[in-house]
């Protein structure tokens, strides 16, 4: 992440600047720009994204979104992918998805980049998990591993090919080991 400005903002004042690509983040009243996905990132997030929603949508248990912005907490972040439980998502009048989701995801997934701090990205996920959030992991595509952090719990590291992966409760229909989740970058 690029930080962009060393003024302080306010969220208010952040949150009513234009969208950029790739988007930026308000974090400690600061303006911190996410580094543009690379190929390994967006295969990993192309396939994440449907893989959820193919299971757990059509039963209205979640859905997963990619790039969301959530703000709660004095932050306001896009995590690469959030979840939500199907009846957490944020509705507008119409019964539609909302706009603006001011709310912790239920889980929050992060894929590391090149040029990305991994520190700063865990710092997101913790924040997350302060707020509410079940799960959160954080996949790095070039050490082929997944760093897998709970609320309260010790951080658990998954990257031998046979480890499945941990889920949140609510998402017990799904099932990925590490060998599954990598081989989307051969496919």
């Amino acid at each position: 992440m690029v930080q962009l400005t060393s003024k302080t903002l306010t969220l208010e004042e952040f949150l009513k600047l234009p969208e950029t690509k790739p988007a930026n983040e308000f974090v400690d009243g600061q303006i911190l720009q996410k580094p543009m996905p690379q190929g390994k990132h967006s295969a990993i997030q192309g396939e994440f994204v449907p893989f959820v929603n193919t299971a757990l949508k059509a039963k209205r248990i979640a859905r997963a979104f990619p790039e969301l912005r959530c703000t709660f907490g004095s932050r306001s972040v896009v995590p690469d992918v959030v979840v939500m439980m199907w009846s957490r998502i944020p509705r507008d009048e119409n019964g539609e998805v909302a706009n603006t989701f001011v709310v912790a995801p239920d889980w929050t997934v992060e894929i590391l980049s090149p040029d990305q701090s991994q520190t700063r990205v865990t710092k997101n996920i913790l924040h997350c998990l302060r707020y509410g959030t079940q799960m959160g992991w954080l996949i790095d595509p070039d050490e082929q591993t997944v760093f897998v952090y709970r609320p309260k719990q010790e951080t658990e590291v998954f990257d031998q090919p046979q480890d499945v992966l941990p889920v949140p409760p609510f998402a017990n229909d799904l099932a990925l080991t590490i060998q599954d989740l990598f081989n989307w970058l051969l496919e």
